[in-house]
């Protein structure tokens, strides 16, 4: 008899013909602020995909109640999220300057304050921080922080990034979400190139966790959920790399497709932990420079034991 399981998720196309042996899967279809909100207050489902930020927070604390697998459904190269007005030409431009945030522990965030700092040299404790909703008023941190010494942030909960970037009262804005005005990196897709390929970091957005009490339960849903993800996301680039039929809306694709594959290797999305080694293991870094973790978390100990290593034949 299988078991049932709750499972909140945007709904991508690499997760589409998502199933896994042994389980029922309910999956909800929900905004990616509603689903982390929601989780993040009440762990409404058993399962659910996590903003990478808020999952090492909450696992660099004591007795933690989520439980990590390696699965990444969301991963965005970040130069581009770095918005900015007039005066703002380089990254050391920006200390001395206001900088919007919509939260200090957002992934997003995290990856571009790691590169400001280990890739251009910018002190992060110079900046003037403000944290604020991108389009809505009254966004707040989800997760407790640790701040390192110099940095203080100035939540703004009347206003949102948008207008005090538009009017003149931020002077630049990191954000997932655009809030308007112009990038710091026109060419971000060829900085971004240029730095994976110099790095192998391709910045991972979320995580699927668990509820702890629903792994505790049943420890082999870990690995079952893995290898379910693994064969839809197989599926997914399958079709990607077809030339034959368009299955986006847009030209292009497989050529594009495979231009990345060259680039990234055959498998061009992995999941598991020793194919994202680099890209892991700068988030922890950064996480714990930057106190949005309390410690920093070595890798063994952040995804569920039974994903870290699969059988051979």
């Amino acid at each position: 008899m299988n078991i049932p399981l709750t499972l909140a998720i945007h709904p991508y196309d690499h997760v589409r013909n998502l199933q896994a042996q042994g389980i029922d899967l309910t999956v909800l279809a929900l905004p990616i602020e509603e689903i982390f909100f929601r989780f993040t207050k009440f762990r409404e489902w058993h399962a659910t995909e996590m903003s990478f930020g808020k999952t090492v927070s909450l696992m660099s604390q004591p007795s933690p109640d989520i439980v990590p697998i390696p699965v990444f459904p969301s991963r965005v190269f970040r130069h581009s999220a770095i918005y900015v007005n007039s005066k703002i030409k380089t990254p050391k431009d920006l200390e001395g300057r206001r900088v919007g945030i919509p939260e200090w522990a957002q992934t997003a965030g995290i990856y571009v304050r790691g590169l400001l700092q280990h890739e251009y040299g910018v002190d992060l404790a110079r900046i003037q921080w403000h944290q604020a909703g991108v389009h809505e008023p009254g966004r707040v941190e989800k997760v407790q922080l640790h701040l390192p010494n110099g940095v203080r942030i100035t939540p703004v909960p009347d206003k949102t990034l948008a207008a005090m970037l538009a009017s003149g009262a931020l002077d630049a804005v990191i954000s997932a979400r655009d809030p308007g005005g112009q990038r710091l990196f026109p060419n971000y897709q060829e900085l971004e190139e240029a730095y994976f390929l110099k790095t192998r970091i391709y910045p991972i957005m979320h995580v699927i966790v668990l509820r702890r009490d629903v792994y505790e339960r049943d420890r082999w849903i870990a690995m079952n959920l893995l290898k379910g993800f693994e064969e839809a996301k197989r599926s997914s680039t399958a079709q990607l790399v077809e030339i034959g039929l368009s299955h986006v809306p847009m030209p292009w694709i497989a050529e594009h497709a495979r231009r990345w594959r060259e680039l990234a290797g055959e498998d061009f999305w992995p999941y598991g932990i020793e194919p994202n080694r680099p890209t892991l293991e700068a988030f922890v870094q950064y996480a714990f420079e930057q106190g949005v973790t309390a410690r920093k978390l070595d890798l063994g100990e952040l995804f569920a034991p039974e994903t870290r290593e699969s059988f051979k034949i």
